[in-house]
């Protein structure tokens, strides 16, 4: 009996052993099937404490991570979550965050962030009571681009004589955090916003550009009355962290007065935001103001002289360009077959799109070779001639037409890309602005893949930044342009050319 009993408590033992080994590979199989952890995300953001401006507070916004290794950028660093740090010093540092999970696997994310006192960044903007700030006149004072690392690409102002008032006007910041401006008397007529208007051409156009700042002049093409645009003093903000100051009042503006936080106005706006970068320099202190846009970037330089003999003059009247000589062809155009396939109209490297002759016919490798116009990534954009070698001034009495075979293929992307061709004329010689004087002629929509030969009547233009102005009433046409696609999109383009003739 007692060895029965013996050999049950032996089974239940067995039982119990078998039992727990079952599980415990049940368990190994199921940890063996299990899904590895998710990828982790790193991000964060950071706040400068408002009472002093080394401690930064960085807030975790990373995902599925079990772990954190913060680099402060300055030899210092944390594994909390959510940590405070005190720099030593104002500057630039890179801060970096590790975020880990469960799993071991890493991911990193980094931002510079720049502490900068906030009275000495005030002090350079306001002074130590206030601070008058006018374009710069030396070199470029404002231009347009493409980006903020080339805001020249497209326009740009120099004290030339060519808009005197512009350099006249002072924009005043006081340490009380108002913002004064003072016109002296004087505004600039901006194209769109007092003339250049399509349907509003019979508005005053101010052919000079400046003119007297007075209320009764305040009327923009459309008949609103913009006079807050006039001299007068509002109140600022300014961020030194991000480098942006906020100008608050209606009509309070720099740079231009049609330039608000998110674009081109016709009215006053009520505030306006840019960023500011200032330099000091020997005897003055130079400030950048950008506005950034979706399409590109406005850029206009500042200074504030401590030395006033150090600044120059505002020149009031633009020396005189010499004029080119005048010709009246007979024969006027270009093939594109060879890059000496021409007459008179030779120079084509003028403008942003590209012409390369000599091509192959997109339709037959074997025929004549053609053009190939290339659009850029730029927003506004055209391919140029001139005659060659030697500029002249074209005059177009012999003709009443001009024609050019276009194939536009499929392969473009056409929206926004347009299907129309332009011609148009300018004076690029004595101006370097010489789109607010032009005279174009549109096609309608062309069809795809297929050589298509539009012809304008040259007297009959599209459009005329001179209202029914045509080629005949100029005597300072020295350049023709092709555009094709449009303007005001970034999208590029491949299309073909052939025999532009003028008859």
């Amino acid at each position: 009996m007692k060895e029965f009993k013996s050999q049950k408590r032996i089974m239940q033992v067995l039982m119990l052993i078998g039992t727990f080994a079952f599980f415990a590979l049940a368990s190994c199989s199921k940890d063996d099937d299990e899904e590895p952890a998710a990828d982790p995300v790193a991000s964060f953001q950071y706040e400068i404490s408002e009472d002093n401006f080394l401690e930064v507070s960085f807030m975790n916004f990373s995902q599925n991570a079990e772990t954190y290794n913060w680099n402060f950028g300055d030899g210092n660093s944390s594994t909390e979550e959510n940590p405070t740090h005190i720099y030593d010093e104002e500057g630039n540092y890179t801060v970096e965050l590790i975020a880990t999970n469960i799993d071991g696997v890493s991911r990193s994310f980094s931002e510079v962030i720049e502490l900068q006192d906030p009275f000495e960044a005030l002090t350079l903007l306001a002074g130590e009571t206030s601070k008058t700030w006018r374009l710069y006149r030396i070199d470029q004072s404002m231009g347009i681009g493409e980006t903020l690392e080339d805001p020249y690409a497209w326009w740009f102002l120099e004290n030339d004589g060519s808009r005197p008032c512009k350099y006249l006007w002072e924009y005043t910041f006081t340490r009380d955090m108002e913002y004064i401006f003072d016109d002296n008397g004087v505004f600039w007529a901006e194209y769109e916003i007092w003339g250049g208007v399509d349907g509003y051409e019979d508005t005053p156009q101010y052919e000079d550009g400046c003119f007297e700042a007075i209320p009764e002049n305040m009327v923009n093409v459309y008949g609103d009355d913009v006079s807050a645009w006039l001299s007068g003093t509002h109140q600022f903000e300014y961020d030194p962290s991000t480098n942006t100051v906020t100008l608050i009042g209606e009509g309070a503006w720099i740079g231009l007065s049609k330039l608000g936080t998110d674009g081109h106005h016709s009215v006053p706006q009520n505030s306006v935001s840019f960023k500011i970068d200032i330099e000091e320099r020997d005897g003055y202190d130079h400030m950048a103001v950008t506005f950034e846009y979706d399409w590109g970037a406005w850029q206009f330089n500042y200074a504030s002289y401590s030395d006033p003999s150090l600044e120059p003059e505002v020149v009031t009247e633009q020396e005189e360009v010499p004029d080119l000589e005048p010709i009246t062809p007979t024969a006027l155009g270009h093939t594109f077959e060879s890059a000496e396939s021409f007459e008179l109209l030779g120079e084509i490297d003028g403008g942003v799109s590209v012409i390369t002759p000599g091509v192959d016919d997109p339709e037959d490798a074997g025929a004549t070779k053609v053009g190939k116009l290339e659009r850029t990534d730029a927003q506004y954009q055209e391919a140029q001639l001139r005659v060659s070698p030697e500029p002249k001034n074209i005059q177009y009495d012999n003709f009443t037409t001009v024609s050019l075979d276009v194939y536009l293929p499929s392969g473009n992307d056409y929206d926004p890309l347009t299907r129309k061709l332009i011609i148009g004329f300018g004076d690029v010689h004595t101006t370097t602005e010489w789109w607010n004087r032009l005279i174009q002629h549109e096609s309608d929509e062309l069809a795809l893949d297929e050589w298509v030969t539009v012809t304008f009547e040259l007297d009959s233009p599209s459009f005329s930044s001179t209202d029914g102005e045509t080629v005949y009433d100029r005597e300072d046409l020295d350049m023709v342009y092709i555009q094709i696609g449009g303007g005001g999109h970034t999208t590029p383009g491949v299309f073909y050319i052939r025999n532009l003739i003028f008859e």
